[in-house]
């Protein structure tokens, strides 16, 4: 095991060791009382199985016969979820011939930040997560499920959840995802034909002509933002059946999957011999394999929050400096947009997940020893080095490939495309920010200017169009914390400011808010804690002041007079007109409760 890795692992168990107990006697407790739905009077059961056959009425009467619940995110406006239209039908077929039964125990919410980027619905986004947490408790409250098949991909539908689900961690609990859509339009034109957009060089059928080619189909958006990153870290935390989490939609092989997961769901509840339980799964451990995962892939720093919250939620106390931390010691592997021109499609052709898991647990990044919902496929994380394929209709496992088929794409440890993984902590007079550097050249990595302050994206964009940008700048986006409008995407930024360093302007992104799981070329210091509605220092800064930001060093920080600084007070801020309308009135509640973004920007405490 690499030391540095075995040191971040035991801070974890130290950190959280209070708070871990705490929920694992939580969990033991409910463990202890056995099939849930056998604790259930006569008319609680008959209302649980009223609207089944006859066949399933029969298997719920007793307390012999695993019951799965369904918990869906399926709606058919997103690409990622409307493939899971059918799985319900599947599973519960599935189930139903080794004897078991499966009931849609509920739906969740399901928003997508590419529908909403840029637009107010953006800032109900991140409190998304938190709903879709507490509509997953509220699925699986009827206490008539034996486990449970959470069928979700994007953005805060997968860690949404995983924190709910994990208030019943004492369920085994496996995810199904749908898989990313066929490759469309390379990005490399794709971000070129916006950044042409942005300079008015080209008009909107144009642009939307080419977002259709890309975006094109059901399944998941091909690059490598957080969608993607959630199905990686599914898979390298033990939660996905081993290599399910690039299996495009509608084939045979993502059927058999899908079909699959319902088995071994089945199998490892409390009524037989192999029980899994969720809680055993994600521990300290596995979320240090997550973190590992994403920082070896370059994945979206949106897990900076997601990670946290998750963590959070199994009585796990994780901080940017593990991050921090693990990515100096964390190879960059792979090269998949916004970190290369390669989509995840590619990806997986390369090799995909089961070589990528392979190299970390030879390169003793990993924690090979977890449990995982896959124990029947092998021991511990080793399973996940194996690949299904379908040997006529049967589904198998294989040892997958011990070498790249596309070294441009997925690179070995002995060599890798960057010795750390791209992910940094900054420190300074501004607060504590998180910056990804895997897509940002070497010579973008330091930045020092004069700011130009802006209250919100609009006016930046303004300047930008009426060209009072031409020049060397940082620009400050302040009051786009958790508590001021619930931290929306700030992507809407990066072809303007994509446009001005393409032209050899100096230019770098500071602020409070997030930018999308796809942040590029554009070096952007984000989720400054604390925030500036809560008096966070970023708040000072006033048009002119000189920003430095070396992410080679970590620093951040503003270049002025320590009394000037020290005198200066952060301005009030009217945040009216962004807590009204397109729902937002309604999540007063959660920007008035909701932590910082360390601390994962939730509304739920780790003491809960």
């Amino acid at each position: 095991m690499n030391p540095t890795v075995a040191e971040v692992t035991d801070r974890i168990i130290k950190r959280g060791r209070e708070t871990r107990s705490t929920y694992l006697q939580r969990m033991n407790e409910a463990e202890q009382r056995g099939p849930h739905r056998g604790v259930l009077s006569c008319g609680n059961l008959a209302h649980g199985f009223a609207a089944c056959n006859i066949g399933d009425k029969t298997s719920l009467r007793g307390d012999a016969k695993a019951n799965i619940g369904i918990v869906s995110a399926y709606n058919d406006m997103l690409s990622a979820h409307e493939p899971l239209q059918h799985y319900p039908d599947r599973i519960k077929e599935a189930a139903r011939e080794i004897g078991a039964v499966a009931q849609f125990a509920g739906g969740v919410p399901a928003m997508c930040d590419g529908v909403t980027q840029g637009q107010p619905g953006m800032e109900l986004s991140l409190f998304s997560r938190d709903v879709i947490a507490m509509s997953t408790a509220v699925s699986l409250s009827h206490n008539m499920f034996d486990a449970a098949l959470c069928l979700g991909v994007c953005d805060k539908i997968v860690p949404g959840l995983l924190i709910g689900a994990l208030t019943f961690g004492h369920l085994p609990v496996i995810f199904v995802p749908a898989g990313p859509m066929p490759s469309g339009l390379p990005n490399k034109k794709k971000a070129e034909v916006r950044q042409l957009y942005a300079q008015g060089k080209i008009g909107r059928g144009e642009l939307l002509d080419a977002e259709s080619k890309s975006y094109h189909s059901p399944g998941t958006c091909t690059f490598y933002g957080t969608a993607n990153s959630n199905q990686m870290l599914m898979e390298i935390m033990g939660l996905h059946l081993p290599g399910t989490a690039f299996v495009n939609p509608g084939t045979p092989l993502r059927d058999a999957l899908t079909r699959a997961s319902t088995v071994r769901a089945a199998q490892i509840t409390a009524l037989g011999d192999d029980y899994t339980p969720l809680y055993r799964v994600l521990d300290e451990r596995a979320v240090v394999n997550g973190i590992v995962g994403l920082l070896a892939s370059g994945g979206s720093t949106n897990h900076t929050l997601h990670l946290v919250a998750i963590a959070r939620a199994a009585g796990i106390q994780v901080t940017w400096d593990d991050f921090h931390d693990l990515s100096a010691v964390t190879p960059s592997l792979t090269r998949i947009y916004p970190n290369g021109q390669a989509d995840v499609n590619h990806f997986h052709a390369a090799g995909g997940m089961s070589l990528l898991i392979r190299e970390l647990l030879a390169g003793g990044l990993l924690h090979g020893d977890v449990t995982t919902v896959a124990g029947h496929l092998g021991e511990g994380l080793h399973a996940y080095t194996r690949e299904p394929f379908l040997d006529g209709e049967t589904l198998v496992w294989r040892e997958g490939p011990e070498e790249s088929g596309d070294p441009e794409i997925l690179a070995s440890r002995s060599a890798p495309f960057s010795p750390d993984g791209g992910l940094k902590v900054l420190h300074g007079n501004l607060g504590r920010a998180v910056i990804k550097t895997s897509a940002v050249r070497e010579e973008h990595r330091t930045v020092q200017a004069p700011a130009m302050v802006f209250d919100s994206q609009d006016q930046l964009l303004d300047a930008f169009k009426s060209g009072k940008m031409e020049r060397d700048l940082v620009a400050i986006v302040r009051f786009q914390g958790p508590k001021a409008n619930g931290m929306p995407e700030l992507h809407k930024l990066t072809p303007s400011l994509g446009v001005l360093q393409d032209k050899g302007f100096k230019v770098a992104l500071v602020t409070d808010g997030r930018m999308s799981g796809a942040s590029g070329k554009v070096p952007a210091a984000i989720h400054i804690t604390p925030e500036c509605l809560d008096g966070g220092p970023l708040g000072k800064v006033r048009d002119g002041d000189i920003i430095r930001l070396d992410a080679t060093h970590g620093i951040l920080e503003a270049r002025v007079d320590e009394t000037e600084w020290a005198a200066r007070e952060v301005p009030s801020a009217d945040l009216a007109a962004v807590h009204h309308g397109m729902g937002r009135e309604l999540f007063a509640p959660m920007r008035t409760m909701v932590c910082g973004a360390e601390q994962g920007a939730t509304v739920f405490s780790i003491s809960d």
